[in-house]
């Protein structure tokens, strides 16, 4: 069995759902630390002009302190209008923007105060558009006693007495225990994931490592030059399902 873990990001691109359809299960894990630096309430999308640009789904407090599940958005919809008007205005002439704009702005306006479960919505609702039947989970209470032995200031090697670690680092104790307990023999990673994981300390626990590497995707935008690793948006308003289908395989692993 085939498994990714990741953090819910906010649309993500194309290279996030590439790895959702070269797995067997995919887990949203949203009971991590919250990154201020990383994806998790704001992405990319193409101006007219032909320039990349940053939509934000605002939220109360970005605190490094907090997990990601506890995160909540500022509820008005003055933020939600501004990224469909500026969805709209910019892409109103795409291909296939009649598919794709109501579709987003249903998205945009699921009623949560929770930024995780609005990334979690956004991601699986595009699966769903792009018929990927990749299971997706989101049920993170399933590994709470984990999380709970993690907190420990020192890793308590006898609450983990099956794991064969040179390197008791808390990232590769929780990848592989959540490998254990849904029986995955592969788990795979994004690419950047190469310096923070070895592939020896997961094949000493029964585990096959391999890393996703994105090939570089282009497809004709408006009569720009093409402006890359936008949001999944970008690629389903200028590509149809199958057409999308056939960018997914765009990957090597390494």
């Amino acid at each position: 069995m085939k498994i990714a873990i990741m953090q819910p990001y906010f649309f993500p691109y194309i290279g996030y759902f590439q790895a959702i359809n070269a797995v067997d299960k995919y887990i949203l894990y949203d009971n991590l630390n919250f990154i201020k630096e990383a994806w998790m309430n704001r992405n990319k999308y193409l101006k007219k002009n032909g320039t990349a640009c940053y939509f934000h789904a605002p939220i109360k407090e970005k605190s490094s302190y907090k997990k990601i599940h506890e995160i909540e958005l500022i509820e008005n919809d003055k933020w939600k209008k501004k990224i469909l008007h500026s969805l709209f205005f910019n892409y109103k002439k795409a291909k296939y923007f009649d598919d794709v704009y109501p579709f987003i702005s249903d998205i945009i306006n699921y009623q949560t105060n929770k930024l995780s479960e609005l990334n979690s919505q956004s991601i699986k609702r595009a699966c769903d558009y792009l018929n990927i039947t990749t299971e997706i989970t989101v049920d993170n209470l399933k590994y709470k006693d984990i999380e709970k032995k993690l907190l420990a200031e020192n890793i308590n090697e006898k609450d983990f007495s099956g794991l064969h670690l040179i390197d008791w680092q808390r990232k590769v104790v929780r990848a592989i225990e959540i490998c254990r307990i849904e029986k995955a023999d592969i788990f795979i990673n994004a690419i950047g994931g190469i310096d923070l994981y070895s592939k020896n300390e997961f094949f000493n626990n029964g585990i096959e490592l391999r890393f996703i590497k994105t090939k570089f995707i282009e497809y004709r935008q408006f009569d720009k030059n093409f402006v890359p690793n936008l949001s999944i948006i970008d690629v389903m308003m200028f590509n149809s399902p199958e057409e999308i289908k056939r960018l997914l395989s765009e990957y090597d692993f390494v």
